[in-house]
């Protein structure tokens, strides 16, 4: 067991999804033109991709802003100074090998992204469980935090339920999806008997963090989950923080490259339809009157603006009818809430920049932003105070926002007893409603990346892989793949994808033989040519 547990350790290494062809050109034919519908991390990906290989590229986002749900904005405060804000805290971990070749684009060196050294998750009922100094190869980084751990010992990992821990360590992507994605993420973890303090300090929380609760959470997406962040992961379990604002390290420098590259980028665009035009390929036309025609088109906005879209272009759906009724099946999951406080005062000195909760009744996660955000920390120094955002990623929709914030920050207080004290000098709060729903049995009707519609291609967080990946890296990879598409379809060579390894420790079968392809399309044999789209 030992043996083969080091034999599929050494093997735990980046894998190439996607190889460039080197036999097919660079750059597209001249005239190659695309439409990207949504400006968010894989429509830009795709974007990005696409311009900087010569195809004419018109980006259409409906907010003011890119970035989607990385975006960012700026508030005026009540003491007159003015902030950035956004829609909550990003993890850029080590194995998002696909944005990080998206943002390199923008700074080789990623200098803009700091390591954060631990990221504890913090309860009040058990002790912290923190993630510093644990060895990057997998499976050794677990095994050393369940050896160091004071929530989980050897005795529990025995009496873990035998099927139920296989399933973690098994990962493979048709027989984890065919078995698991019908079960809910709740029964699996139900399912492993573990103690409710090893349970909730290393399960639960991490669960809570896909912003599905697990009572409606596909427990193949979990499995899927753990396997590419921790068990085939081979970069670590720290992860890095832009140390700046997102539209000023990220946003404003990706706009300004992809000018650069002659991609017309319009903001505060509404797209109201994508018909097909009658010299062939695809009108996509905005609510301000703006026609913009081409062959190829990537949509890239969340599943409930791709549902209302195709609503409105009945043309796109009755060339695609497939992706289209795919469409139509994808949910959103429970509401998200971000409060930022502006505080008059700063919190313990040994409180970390970013802390995971663990069974409390609405707060998630903690970011102290004084503590690695520039605009922030200056706020902070001048006025002795701190920038702290409470996260809720899976929050009460009987709640409005204000009595989220309130109920976060209580608990806040419970958990950090110094800040019960601290003076409001000014706070925001969102609530969204546009994270994707990863239901029990979504995997089967969930869209891929191409369609049956020819010329259109999908993106997003919510799309169907035929590898392993989440959050903003499953949108990063989706819009490469998407652009891959469009460059494979004139001639020329695909943007290269990387992924971990396609299969966990006990896995026996390669990704390869799984009967999926990496954008998530089911091959041939597997389906109708209806089917092309899932």
């Amino acid at each position: 067991m030992a043996g083969g547990l080091a034999h599929r350790a050494l093997r735990a290494v980046p894998r190439v999804v996607v190889a460039a062809d080197p036999t097919r050109p660079f750059r597209v034919p001249v005239e190659t033109s695309a439409v990207v519908v949504g400006g968010g991390i894989a429509g830009c990906a795709a974007a990005v991709v696409l311009a900087e290989r010569g195809v004419r590229v018109t980006l259409l986002e409906r907010r003011p802003y890119l970035g989607g749900r990385a975006g960012a904005w700026t508030q005026v405060l009540a003491d007159g100074t003015e902030q950035p804000v956004g829609h909550g805290f990003h993890a850029f971990f080590r194995q998002y090998y696909n944005l990080r070749a998206i943002l390199r684009r923008i700074d080789p060196a990623l200098s803009f992204l700091r390591a954060v050294p631990d990221y504890p998750v913090v309860s009040c009922r058990w002790p912290d469980e923190s993630f510093a100094g644990l060895p990057t190869l997998p499976p050794f980084g677990l095994l050393t935090l369940v050896a160091r751990s004071a929530n989980i010992g050897l005795r529990d990992v025995r009496s873990m339920k035998g099927p139920a821990a296989l399933a973690l360590l098994g990962y493979e992507r048709a027989q984890t999806y065919a078995r698991f994605d019908s079960v809910t993420a709740a029964a699996l973890l139900d399912d492993l008997r573990l103690p409710a303090r090893a349970r909730a300090v290393l399960f639960d929380a991490f669960a809570h963090s896909f912003f599905n609760p697990q009572e409606e959470m596909s427990a193949a997406e979990m499995i899927m989950m753990f396997h590419f962040y921790f068990l085939g992961n081979p970069e670590g379990l720290i992860f890095d923080v832009p140390d700046r604002d997102y539209a000023g390290c990220i946003w404003s420098p990706m706009r300004a490259l992809l000018a650069g590259h002659g991609a017309e980028v319009l903001t505060a665009t509404t797209v109201e339809s994508v018909e097909p035009a009658v010299t062939g390929g695809w009108r996509v036309t905005t609510a301000g009157g703006l026609t913009v025609r081409a062959p190829h088109v990537v949509l890239a906005t969340d599943p409930a603006g791709l549902r209302a879209l195709i609503d409105r272009s009945p043309g796109l759906a009755a060339a695609g009818p497939g992706f289209a009724r795919q469409v139509g099946s994808l949910r959103t999951t429970a509401p998200y809430a971000v409060a930022r406080f502006w505080f008059d005062r700063d919190v313990a000195a040994h409180r970390l920049p970013f802390s995971a909760v663990a069974r409390k009744g609405t707060l998630d996660s903690i970011a102290v932003y004084s503590r690695f955000e520039a605009e922030a920390a200056q706020w902070a120094a001048s006025s002795g105070g701190s920038v702290i955002e409470l996260h809720a990623y899976a929050a009460s929709a009987d709640l409005d926002g204000p009595e989220l914030a309130r109920r976060m920050r209580a608990e806040l207080a419970e958990l950090w007893p110094e800040t019960a004290g601290l003076g409001v000098v000014d706070f925001t709060v969102r609530v969204g409603t546009d994270a994707p729903g990863f239901g029990p049995g979504s995997d089967a009707t969930r869209p891929g990346v191409t369609t049956d519609a020819a010329g259109v291609r999908l993106a997003g967080d919510w799309v169907r892989l035929g590898f392993p990946s989440a959050l903003m890296e499953r949108a990063a990879a989706s819009g490469v793949l998407a652009a891959g598409d469009v460059l494979t379809a004139v001639g020329a060579a695909a943007e290269p994808v990387l992924s971990v390894p396609p299969r966990g420790l006990l896995g026996r079968r390669s990704a390869t033989a799984s009967g999926i392809d990496p954008s998530g399309r089911r091959r041939a044999r597997q389906g109708s040519a209806g089917e092309s789209g899932g």
